[in-house]
């Protein structure tokens, strides 16, 4: 391996905070600014406590639609992600009613929280439900998948699995199980 000189180092520069993560330190809201994705959508990380704090602040500040949560494994070793995407689309049902012919390039505000937990940790997170309705059956299927609970969630069952699976079959050190017995089945 090369040595590295003074004039050859490599070096690595943060994230730029983008609007949301500016609004939201403005307010006093503390989080981690991550990696846009690759459509160059704005991530942030959350700590688990103050998920619902944030989330709520960003609803309110026109973020009212959940596009979508879910959750992945970094791998063994790795940690284990939650993450929601929301998308501001009451501003983009405005501006079209304001006006009839939208550029086709016309795109909603959008933002990506993600939390990360430690895998031998405590994987608890608060549920999102009582802000979103739309976070009820994608919560439950990514605590049946990797094992996340989301802590007041109306109704935290299995969703794809029988309630007596042991293990969550998405986490990448699951080992599949040889046999497994149908109970009451037909």
């Amino acid at each position: 391996m090369p040595e590295q000189t003074p004039d050859t180092a490599v070096t690595v520069t943060a994230p730029q905070p983008g609007p949301v993560s500016q609004w939201l330190s403005g307010q006093g809201f503390e989080h981690a600014v991550l990696e846009p994705d690759h459509l160059g959508v704005e991530v942030l990380g959350v700590e688990a406590p103050f998920l619902p704090v944030i989330a709520a602040a960003l609803k309110a500040s026109g973020f009212d639609y959940l596009q979508c949560q879910g959750g992945y494994d970094e791998g063994p070793g790795g940690q284990l992600v939650s993450f929601y995407h929301l998308v501001k689309l009451a501003a983009l049902a405005d501006q079209s009613t304001a006006s009839q012919h939208l550029p086709a390039a016309v795109k909603p505000e959008e933002v990506r929280l993600k939390v990360f937990l430690p895998r031998t940790g405590d994987l608890t997170i608060p549920s999102l439900y009582p802000l979103f309705r739309g976070a009820d059956w994608p919560e439950r299927e990514t605590f049946d998948m990797f094992g996340i609970n989301y802590d007041g969630h109306p109704h935290p069952k299995r969703l794809l699995m029988p309630e007596d699976w042991k293990g969550f079959p998405l986490r990448k050190d699951y080992v599949q199980p040889d046999f497994y017995e149908l109970q009451d089945a037909y």
